[in-house]
């Protein structure tokens, strides 16, 4: 308050201050005068400073709230035009707000109605006599000259009818397997070993494959055990079996190639007596893994692969729990390697410690897609087919 009387010093006569005897000379006063007006820009500049830091406090309380609030507004503003779009009351200044999250909503914007109700309408496939009732399509397989079905297996087939091709053959044996010879072809859905098939058919399967099976002591005295018939595949495992053999690795041989015990026995059960397996393929694909394999891992056994499918380690319940033989010169590695583990009891049971801690989650990815069966895989991928058509022509 000081600054602020100084300043009005020609009012104190008129409130019974002292007269202008008591006040000093002219030239103090102005001196007085002169350092107060030097004094003023700087109290100005100080008032407003505090007023911009004031208003800028106020401001930023403001946004604060403003960011604090907005998902409230856009809701509301959203709720408003959908109870206005949707004809909801208003009374007052209150509106009965629609209750709809904005993925609901948007859901709710982009279904498409679809014409065909497949629980009422089931899928039809020409072909054997199966019927489907799960996962929300309907499907029938069988024959029924009447009735156009939605797909069926073979060349030709009458328009609008979708032809499929249906295999579990190598390509090496059977070229016209191959996907993108059968897309020439015409066939629209292919159904092969390929895991890049529209509709892959492996030979893997929790229901047919018990593939935690415990494992069983193993009572036979040769190191593995063989099930080759096809004596003329297109690969070298013959000279694989061969190269074991000189290499003093004892096999028991029950198939049509290089036979030495009586094959009429059941080949899991067989399997299960031995530490390892050959599991060689009769030929070089990728994704062509057959029961040899899984067959294997079935009984407890260590399975042999020669060459096969360059991919096997994605059909592996473990990276230990097979032996592979690449090629022919890394017979003598692995014939070492099958003495190895048969005299060493701990490091075997390393190879097969997947039966106890469970398999990868890659390999049981791998089978559970064949916990459903390819024929009901099958009416899926048409009726995905079908609705993607609908989904396109409503845009």
């Amino acid at each position: 308050m000081g600054i602020i009387s100084n300043l009005r010093g020609p009012k104190t006569q008129q409130q019974g201050l002292p007269s202008s005897d008591t006040l000093p000379p002219s030239s103090s006063l102005t001196s007085n005068k002169r350092k107060w007006s030097n004094l003023m820009p700087l109290v100005v500049s100080l008032v407003v400073i505090a007023e911009i830091a004031f208003l800028g406090r106020l401001d930023m309380e403001k946004n604060a709230a403003f960011f604090d609030s907005w998902p409230e507004m856009f809701y509301k503003s959203h709720s408003s035009a959908g109870a206005e779009k949707f004809g909801t009351e208003a009374s007052g200044g209150d509106r009965n707000l629609v209750k709809e999250s904005f993925e609901e909503w948007l859901e709710r914007e982009d279904a498409v109605t679809y014409s065909r109700d497949f629980s009422k309408d089931p899928i039809w496939v020409s072909g054997a006599d199966q019927e489907w009732k799960t996962c929300g399509v309907s499907c029938t397989f069988g024959f029924d000259p009447s009735k156009k079905p939605d797909a069926a297996f073979g060349l030709p087939q009458q328009s609008g009818v979708a032809t499929v091709l249906h295999s579990m053959e190598s390509v090496s044996y059977y070229s016209e397997n191959n996907i993108a010879r059968a897309r020439r072809r015409g066939f629209d859905i292919v159904m092969t070993t390929s895991l890049s098939s529209d509709v892959p058919v492996g030979y893997f399967s929790w229901a047919e494959y018990d593939i935690m099976a415990p494992v069983m002591p193993k009572t036979e005295k040769a190191h593995a055990a063989a099930f080759i018939s096809n004596c003329g595949a297109r690969n070298f495992r013959l000279q694989a079996l061969v190269g074991l053999e000189k290499a003093n690795i004892k096999i028991d041989s029950y198939g049509n190639c290089h036979r030495n015990c009586d094959g009429n026995v059941d080949k899991v059960e067989a399997l299960k007596r031995y530490k390892f397996s050959l599991a060689f393929e009769n030929s070089n694909e990728e994704d062509y893994v057959t029961e040899k394999f899984f067959q294997s891992l079935v009984a407890g056994t260590i399975p042999v692969v020669v060459d096969g499918a360059p991919n096997i380690e994605d059909f592996a319940p473990s990276r230990d729990s097979f032996l592979h033989i690449k090629e022919l010169e890394d017979v003598p590695s692995v014939a070492k390697r099958i003495k190895y583990l048969a005299e060493n009891p701990v490091a075997y049971n390393q190879s097969l410690r997947w039966k106890y801690e469970g398999p990868s989650d890659s390999f049981k990815a791998l089978v559970d897609m064949a916990a459903v069966h390819s024929s009901y895989r099958l009416c899926i991928h048409l009726a995905t087919v079908i609705q993607e058509k609908e989904e396109k022509s409503s845009k």
